[in-house]
């Protein structure tokens, strides 16, 4: 009997292991792309996404993505209109970005809310390796930007 409950409650872990997934951004490619409620371009247009722009991959139908953008709205897009090429958006005003992972780092450059930078690579303790668009590079925290 004991092994029994045993083999069900792994079994039940397994289970829910595999229903656990990790989150997946991606970027509007490189034209605007329209955002709808439904799954399909019959549905009511909700927005044009910007080039670039990073949403939070939900779940994928077919031809289409369900996205979550950083104000936490969700919306269907056409999946052909999504790139891999991971973009962050600055969440926060007048963000330093530092020329190391490090507080006391001299600053690289300061970017304003709202605005796109590319993730280069992760960093150590929270810090993440950005390009601004411009062409500068440097380390923001990840509590700073959404999109990572």
């Amino acid at each position: 009997m004991k092994s029994a409950r045993l083999l069900l409650a792994s079994a039940a872990l397994l289970c829910m292991a595999g229903m656990a997934q990790a989150i997946d951004y991606k970027s509007i490619g490189p034209a605007p792309a329209v955002l709808y409620d439904a799954p399909s371009a019959k549905g009511r247009k909700m927005f044009v996404a910007p080039r670039g722009m990073p949403v939070e991959v939900v779940l994928t139908y077919g031809d289409w993505t369900k996205v979550r953008d950083a104000t936490g709205d969700l919306s269907w897009v056409e999946s052909k209109m999504l790139v891999t090429r991971r973009n962050l958006v600055v969440r926060a005003a007048s963000t330093r970005v530092r020329q190391a992972a490090d507080d006391g780092a001299a600053v690289a450059f300061t970017a304003d809310k709202g605005v796109l930078l590319e993730l280069m690579e992760t960093a150590p303790a929270g810090w993440l390796k950005v390009r601004h668009r411009d062409g500068p590079t440097g380390f923001v925290k990840a509590a700073e930007v959404w999109g990572e």
